[in-house]
């Protein structure tokens, strides 16, 4: 087993799902909700998305409890389905990981032009149509540099930095929900949002955006080496972070939708800020507001680079990547080369402009719901070929739960192909299709130099775990149910 350090409690993993969770998109997204769909269907297809999103939590919590080991998924699907497997539901995972790692060092500079709007200066280059200046990818560089070096010191720094991050969001998402319930929508003349929009069709819009919006809750089980908890309760606090995010989103809908005009919505490009601003009648509103959405930016690209560095460690330890990802920091205990790759390539992202960084998410997403979806049948197959394997979380009902999530998540997958409202784009089927190509090389690779050694390496830590799971049965015996 490695020799990470077990320095993470229970607000601080909460804190880490949820800021993981809670990023940019609800301040710049949320006039897109209610165009849509309408106030109510917004609110109506988060709860159905918040849904599945829960039923696909709820296996993570069983096998995150179950192996509770660094890589997540990775440990899940090897079990069940085999190393190829395994592969690819990390790489489709990993994909959705830097996405938004890419995303938020894009988003960050997208903030500063609320507060200083003509700050771009030193223009460099145009990339599908927008134009990108030295000051503006200044920013968003400083900015990754900095989260990097978080999450190098170790994580009990990282850990500090997100719970400081999710007191500021929650305080101000309390804020702009006390300002919509004050609120008066009769006092303004403008139209309001209805309830519905374009019915079904418009909900399925909004529903498509839930994988990207909830994609975080996941960075749980990849830090699971890292977790002081006992194991029932790392399967417990997932569940809770997900219902959590759940609530803040419908409320999100719910406050925009009853403070900002439909005409202002359509032309707006930070709506969050600008139904805080209607909220409260005033521009210092939109202004705490924003600095909540900053500090969502920086909760989300900690979280997300701390869980794309533990699965790149987690993947080079079993031979599937190169070595030298899964070298640990020698006084901070963190797998420092990997959070540098990750930290890296985000560094550049702003380079590539707003639009680039689009695609890339959109692409992601499609990643996050092939891993989610082989984590389900990973669940399921568990759960009949290994009935009597050790489960400190056990679901009720597990096989029935499983069977439904993976339901679940093929009907995600059909919403992101062609002739859906909401298919992938062309540029974005090429951009999955890149990364699954250098996925294939790189596996191809490993495959040649390390033959068998990945499934070798795989198997110890299988026994190693088993091992594991029978000390934590002998102190924990099971409850022997006496028949009167």
């Amino acid at each position: 087993m490695s020799e990470l350090k077990k320095s993470l409690g229970v607000f601080d993993i909460i804190a880490l799902a949820f800021g993981a969770m809670v990023g940019w998109g609800w301040v710049v997204l949320a006039g897109d909700w209610i165009i849509s769909a309408g106030t109510w269907g917004a609110m109506l297809a988060f709860m159905i998305g918040g849904l599945a999103v829960i039923m696909i939590g709820v296996n993570y919590a069983e096998l995150a409890a179950s192996m509770p080991v660094t890589g997540g998924e990775h440990t899940y699907t090897h079990r069940a389905l085999g190393v190829t497997v395994s592969f690819i539901c990390s790489w489709s995972i990993l994909f959705g990981y830097f996405s938004v790692v890419a995303f938020e060092a894009v988003a960050l500079p997208t903030v500063v032009e609320y507060f200083i709007p003509n700050y771009n200066q030193g223009y460099l280059w145009t990339i599908a149509g927008w134009d990108v200046y030295a000051t503006w990818v200044g920013v968003g560089m400083l900015g990754s540099v900095i989260v990097t070096w978080l999450n190098i010191r170790g994580m009990e720094v990282s850990a500090w930095f997100q719970k400081t991050a999710v007191l500021g969001i929650l305080f101000v998402g309390t804020l702009l929900f006390i300002g919509a319930v004050l609120y008066n929508p009769e006092t303004s003349t403008a139209v309001q949002a209805p309830a519905f929009i374009d019915g079904i069709s418009g909900m399925m819009t909004v529903i498509v955006m839930v994988p990207f919006m909830f994609v975080g809750f996941d960075v749980i089980p990849q830090a699971a080496e890292e977790i002081d908890l006992t194991r029932p309760n790392i399967g417990k606090f997932l569940i809770i972070s997900i219902i959590i995010a759940v609530m803040w989103y419908v409320g999100v809908a719910w406050s925009v939708g009853r403070t900002l005009p439909l005409l202002q919505a359509q032309g707006s490009t930070l709506a969050t800020a600008d139904a805080m601003t209607n909220a409260w009648q005033g521009k210092w509103a939109g202004i705490l507001l924003v600095i909540g959405g900053v500090l969502g930016i920086l909760s989300s690209w900690n979280a997300f680079l701390i869980g794309g560095s533990r699965l790149l460690y987690a993947m080079s330890r079993a031979h599937m990547l190169p070595a030298f990802l899964g070298k640990l920091h020698p006084k901070y205990k963190t797998p420092k080369n990997a959070i540098l790759l990750i930290g890296g390539l985000a560094t550049l992202a702003p380079l590539f402009g707003r639009k680039m960084l689009v695609w890339i998410v959109d692409a992601g997403g499609f990643g996050i719901v092939i891993a989610y979806t082989c984590v389900a049948i990973s669940f399921l197959v568990l759960r009949y070929r290994e009935p009597d394997m050790v489960r400190p979380f056990k679901v009720p009902a597990g096989k029935l739960v499983g069977m439904v999530t993976i339901v679940l998540g093929f009907g995600l997958l059909v919403l992101y192909m062609p002739g859906m409202p909401s298919a992938l784009t062309a540029v974005e089927w090429w951009i999955f299709f890149g990364w699954t190509s250098l996925g294939i090389g790189l596996y191809a690779y490993a495959i040649i130099k390390y033959p068998g050694i990945s499934e070798s390496i795989m198997a110890e830590e299988l026994r190693e775990l088993k091992i594991v799971n029978q000390l934590w049965l002998k102190d924990n015996p099971p409850k022997v149910k006496v028949k009167l």
